[in-house]
């Protein structure tokens, strides 16, 4: 068994935010999401995680993050136990600094997928175990993580391609924006006036595009975003806690519809990349979700390798 999920770089940090890593610890994780892929097609077993086990909150629905996390942790070797807010006393007002001590002398980590970023930091403040943030409103760190690894997969690199992000600047955005930066891709957001991404986390990505000599812009036109781009992101227009401004974002984003004209703007083998849940017929078209430039499906199969990359990474 040989691979870069068996570095002991990061064992024990938290994974909360990707501003929290360097260009060279997000490339060990992307470096191990690929080789646990590979180890995992070959039929190479990789137990890095015999024996251990991770609690996982949940106060928001899912299903990617979920199942690739039980899946994951099983197949490193170790034990996943689903704790929904219904289970657990937060729900009746236990303290998060008093959960985090308590599931610490049971776990070797936590994952955790909520609304609040400051939950998640306050969990990791106040536990001596790993805490993996699985989501918040803020950012979504996880995710991008796949979203990268899928990108090099199918354009043989990351460094000098650029990503348009069409849609809300919303916590997908956000982690983009900071991965993007670290590691070279450039990066294009086009939204409405009014769904821009937060300013300080645009200005800190700026920071560190500045080191990798890339530029992060926010446009209102989706077409020059799209414009030149070896790939092109979109996600649904209303998130989770935000079904009450439906209609309203529907009216806001109905011309960032990606489609096959949008398509037509970006180059020739560029890939289309999509979170899941879709919204067919709203955010993106059936013609290209379901077509030849779509990585979709990779993109969401490759939430268990980048997952289980990260928990090999700080829980081995």
């Amino acid at each position: 068994m040989a691979g870069a999920y068996l570095d002991k770089s990061l064992k024990g940090r938290d994974f909360l935010t990707i501003s929290d890593f360097t260009t060279d610890e997000i490339r060990l994780i992307i470096d191990a999401a690929h080789d646990l892929k590979k180890d995992l097609k070959e039929g190479i077993p990789h137990p890095v995680l015999q024996g251990k086990s991770m609690g996982m909150i949940f106060t928001k629905p899912s299903t990617r993050t979920r199942v690739s996390f039980e899946v994951g942790m099983y197949q490193l070797g170790g034990y996943a136990l689903f704790l929904s807010a219904q289970d657990i006393q937060l729900r009746r007002g236990e303290s998060l600094p008093d959960t985090a001590r308590t599931l610490e002398r049971y776990l070797d980590g936590i994952m955790i997928r909520t609304f609040d970023q400051a939950d998640v930091d306050e969990l990791a403040e106040y536990g001596s175990i790993p805490v993996i943030n699985g989501l918040t409103d803020l950012v979504h760190p996880t995710q991008v993580i796949a979203d990268l690894m899928t990108v090099e997969e199918h354009q043989g690199k990351l460094a000098g391609l650029k990503l348009a992000y069409i849609g809300d600047g919303n916590n997908v955005a956000h982690s983009l924006l900071q991965i993007c930066a670290k590691m070279g891709v450039q990066m294009t957001i086009a939204c409405p006036p009014g769904y821009e991404p937060d300013t300080e986390i645009l200005a800190a990505a700026r920071l560190d595009a500045v080191k990798t000599g890339i530029q992060l812009d926010v446009v209102e036109d989706p077409a020059e975003a799209a414009k030149d781009a070896d790939a092109i992101y979109t996600d649904i227009w209303a998130s989770m806690g935000q079904e009450k401004e439906q209609d309203q974002r529907v009216g806001d984003f109905q011309s960032y519809q990606v489609n096959e004209e949008l398509l037509k703007r970006a180059n020739p083998g560029a890939v289309v990349l999509h979170c899941l849940p879709a919204h067919r017929g709203e955010e993106i078209t059936d013609e290209v979700i379901d077509g030849p430039q779509s990585v979709v499906f990779d993109e969401a199969e490759n939430r268990l390798h980048a997952h289980k990359a990260i928990m090999a990474l700080v829980m081995g």
